[in-house]
């Protein structure tokens, strides 16, 4: 990105920002419509529109403090100035009318340097992290959340491996190196385009954050066994279970939306797995799931939740999420986890994950599982992840965040039904 904003860009960003900042969808959905829409600019337009729309989202508490959220060239020249640090004199040549004098009394605010500043985490989000933690806590916490997260690879075993795969982006010019935790992982440097290599065509790698690999581990599936991946999404972590039980016994990934199924079926077929059955259901009490009652070895709960542990990747959702948006998901996430508990069969494993960071997704929604569910026995994810031997330290629960292991923030927890 060139040094010297245009007014092209400028005026470019002003008009994503009041689009992406209203939250009526994901802010990747909403940036690939402006550039479809505007076919006009180039690619380093395009990346200072991105970097700066993410800058905006990244440190929202603070920009809106300094700017109305009803004037987006306002909210974009305090964002330049303020958190990526441009000078006036090089914005002022992009101001217009009493833009120039509303910049320079920009520049003089004092903020009030509040927890919810510190961290750029909203209020509500405040609130609910500093019932748990400290206000120290809670600002490492949001600040680790503001930068850009890293591009985590997970190695198809079935077809590849590690140091094969290391040696590929090597020869593609690509920095990267294995991941700490997962045996599977690989951390790529900067942003390449990884769908381009062969070893993507080849289904030798997928694109899959390290957090997200380890929640596989704790399902740890064995050759033979019926799995069942409850809410399957785009099947990340169903694809690696799959690998985990080197294509052998059967995955049902079910899932409420064709569209994230469909979007599984070109990612089935790059993988070369033939044990996963994608299923379409109504709701966690279709008769589909109903049919499977007791007769499965492990199944993995990755519940819809407010996605907070991604917000390096996804900051829109401090705009989309609410508490009472929370509150709604908390029901759903206990209807999903007593319908998936009734398909485990005695001896069997049941694992709940979220990617978020609030307790009453996390610790709450399993202190009350455990509590209404005594034929579940609580598993340690320390001793699971020993035998996994992943060197990573953890007590009863999975507690992972950017700022501990470089991960996104997730949680789970396991259990063991009784025989």
């Amino acid at each position: 990105m060139s040094n010297i904003i245009t007014t092209t860009q400028f005026s470019a960003l002003a008009q994503a920002l009041e689009i992406v900042l209203p939250a009526l969808m994901p802010a990747d959905t909403a940036l690939h419509q402006f550039f479809r829409n505007n076919p006009d600019l180039g690619m380093q337009d395009r990346a200072f529109v991105a970097e700066g729309v993410y800058a905006t989202l990244r440190r929202f508490e603070l920009v809106k403090t300094l700017a109305p959220l009803t004037a987006p060239r306002r909210m974009a020249l305090a964002m330049l100035l303020r958190v990526q640090g441009r000078s006036t004199r090089e914005l002022q040549a992009l101001c217009q009318g009493e833009e120039t004098e509303w910049l320079a009394t920009v520049k003089a605010q004092q903020v009030v340097d509040s927890l919810s500043i510190q961290s750029d985490l909203p209020q509500w989000v405040v609130d609910k992290l500093s019932a748990h933690a400290t206000p120290e806590q809670v600002v490492a916490l949001g600040r680790s959340m503001q930068s850009q997260a890293p591009l985590d690879l997970r190695v198809n075993t079935l077809c590849a491996n590690r140091e094969g795969v290391l040696e590929a982006l090597k020869i593609a010019g690509i920095s990267a190196k294995a991941t700490p935790w997962s045996p599977m992982g690989i951390r790529v440097e900067g942003r390449p385009s990884i769908n381009r290599l062969s070893i993507f065509a080849a289904g030798q790698v997928e694109v899959q954050d390290e957090g997200s690999q380890l929640l596989g581990f704790l399902v740890a599936p064995r050759r033979g066994e019926m799995v069942v991946d409850f809410c399957a999404g785009a099947g990340g972590k169903t694809l690696l279970l799959g690998a985990l039980m080197n294509n052998q016994g059967r995955i049902y990934a079910f899932d409420v939306s064709s569209r994230r199924l469909d979007n599984l079926k070109p990612r089935l077929k790059r993988s070369g797995l033939s044990n996963l059955n994608p299923v379409l259901i109504t709701s966690e009490n279709d008769a589909r799931v109903k049919r499977l009652a007791g007769k499965i070895d492990r199944v993995l709960v990755d519940a819809p939740c407010s996605g907070l542990g991604t917000l390096r990747r996804n900051p829109d959702l401090k705009l989309r999420m609410s508490a009472a948006s929370v509150a709604e998901l908390v029901i759903k996430q206990a209807s999903i986890l007593n319908a998936a508990a009734t398909l485990v069969k005695p001896g069997g494993r049941l694992v709940y994950a979220t990617c978020s960071l609030l307790a009453e997704e996390n610790d709450e929604q399993a202190d009350r599982f455990g509590a209404e569910h005594p034929q579940f026995k609580s598993l340690h994810v320390g001793e699971i992840l020993k035998q996994q031997h992943i060197p990573l330290e953890m007590g009863e629960r999975l507690h992972l965040s950017p700022q501990m292991q470089g991960t996104d923030g997730f949680f789970a927890a396991v259990w063991q039904r009784e025989e």
